[in-house]
């Protein structure tokens, strides 16, 4: 599936996707870890808003602060998610590459997640994330590469 090829999109709206995700009985291990729970999609953007309920007694590091791999985790959850959007929930797309700037520290509670697909190619799909404290500042950026792969093939 390329940028300008939808033909192989399921017909679903982005309030379907939303309640898949808000109905599911089986959230991966690492999602629910996380706090994760999808906001908002917008499949026309191919984006993603999330929310993260950051836990002190599961993510915190001896200063007391959330531990850098949990921030890179959930900025990873917020651009898989977006790609799987952006595929109409046809495909999954593992992250093959990451990178992370980190601008301030994160303290437990919520935090507030954006994941896009920037392009959406036949082998890659390039990705952006951002993660937000409580106030709305910005905690770290991420760009990524990941492989569309369908699902059926990935089960």
């Amino acid at each position: 599936m390329s940028d300008s090829a939808a033909e192989t999109r399921p017909a679903l709206t982005d309030d379907d996707i939303l309640q898949r995700f808000l109905r599911t009985k089986n959230q991966p291990t690492g999602s629910r870890t996380l706090g994760f729970q999808l906001l908002s999609v917008s499949q026309e953007d191919r984006s993603v808003e999330v929310a993260f309920e950051a836990r002190a007694e599961v993510l915190l590091n001896p200063m007391k602060q959330i531990q850098g791999g949990y921030l890179c985790a959930m900025l990873d959850e917020c651009m898989s998610v977006a790609c799987m959007v952006a595929s109409g929930m046809s495909h999954v797309a593992p992250t093959v590459e990451m990178k992370t700037s980190f601008f301030r520290p994160g303290v437990p509670g919520l935090l507030r997640g954006v994941g896009r697909v920037v392009k959406w190619g036949k082998t890659i799909a390039f990705t952006e994330g951002e993660l937000y404290d409580a106030e709305g500042r910005l905690l770290a950026k991420a760009t990524g590469t990941a492989v569309p792969t369908p699902f059926k093939t990935y089960k």
